[in-house]
């Protein structure tokens, strides 16, 4: 997680925070919140058996659930499935989880990440509201494009693909929060199976319009979120005001290529049918230079 999210210090902490024990599994020590999502809340943490050991960053992220999941059952499930998720991926644009915990003493289930410095991606379009130019967007949504191929690649879903969701940390950037998302069938088959929909956490401005139907999450899901994504960066507008798709059709962004647009266009369909694209093709039409495609 982003340390630059202007971490919230008492007395102005939320309640979550101040519910929050000092330290967390005898081992973390709390002290400051980072951020909180739909089903969860991050804290900075130092690691005090790393500290004592001399590491000179003992630091790191903690992901426990928020007040209104920390009693359910299911949510429990969803933290470890998200665990389970990222632990099954490695690839250095997707967020490396450690470790999955339980503080039995406070009641607490948690999961360890790495703690990276940097700005989330709606961050930096709050800075860019006409989008950024093609080498900029080409530099954040190549990386990320990578990281959803290689998800894919394993098995894995990610669920809510949005500009938040990206961390453009000092090392690069970084995909993270699989919260909502699951692995395809013959992938992790000995997770539990939750119900999503209990938890009523998408994000609808980013959500495929067959997932607030009701449908099962699948690739085409997060390909429709990408396309959302590289919209946004190109013009710094959401193709559909943040709405549910409809059958309005936008228009292409000035600096993004023909070719481009072309794969972005497919990504954004509302019909889950009419998305003849993948992540990897996507990322392909990004890489190649536009002479190539006439």
């Amino acid at each position: 997680m982003s340390e630059l999210a202007h971490p919230v210090q008492a007395p102005a902490a939320p309640l979550a925070f101040r519910t929050m024990p000092d330290v967390l599994g005898g081992r973390y020590c709390i002290e400051c919140l980072l951020g909180a999502g739909g089903m969860g809340t991050v804290y900075r943490a130092r690691d005090l058996l790393a500290q004592q050991f001399g590491d000179p960053q003992p630091y790191v992220a903690l992901k426990v659930l928020s007040e209104a999941y920390d009693q359910s059952p299911d949510a429990s499930a969803l933290l470890f499935n998200e665990y389970a998720l990222m632990r099954h991926l490695h690839h250095p644009n997707v967020l490396r989880h450690f470790s999955f915990d339980v503080d039995t003493a406070h009641q607490r289930v948690f999961v360890v990440m790495e703690l990276l410095r940097g700005p989330t991606l709606d961050r930096l379009l709050c800075e860019h509201p006409l989008g950024l130019t093609w080498p900029a967007l080409r530099d954040i949504a190549l990386p990320l494009l990578e990281a959803v191929v290689h998800a894919h690649g394993r098995g894995v879903l990610h669920g809510d693909i949005k500009p938040s969701n990206v961390l453009l940390s000092d090392d690069g950037v970084r995909l993270f929060d699989f919260g909502l998302g699951r692995a395809e069938a013959g992938t992790l088959d000995g997770l539990a199976h939750v119900s999503r929909n209990r938890v009523n956490a998408w994000t609808p401005g980013y959500a495929a319009p067959e997932i607030l139907e009701g449908a099962a999450l699948t690739r085409a899901a997060d390909i429709y979120a990408l396309g959302c994504v590289l919209y946004e960066l190109a013009s710094g507008k959401h193709p559909f005001n943040r709405m549910p798709a409809t059958h309005a059709r936008p228009k292409r962004p000035k600096n993004l290529p023909r070719h481009v647009w072309r794969g972005v266009r497919k990504a954004l369909a509302p019909d889950p049918g009419k998305r003849g694209i993948s992540a990897a093709q996507l990322h392909e039409a990004l890489a190649t230079k536009p002479g190539f495609w006439g």
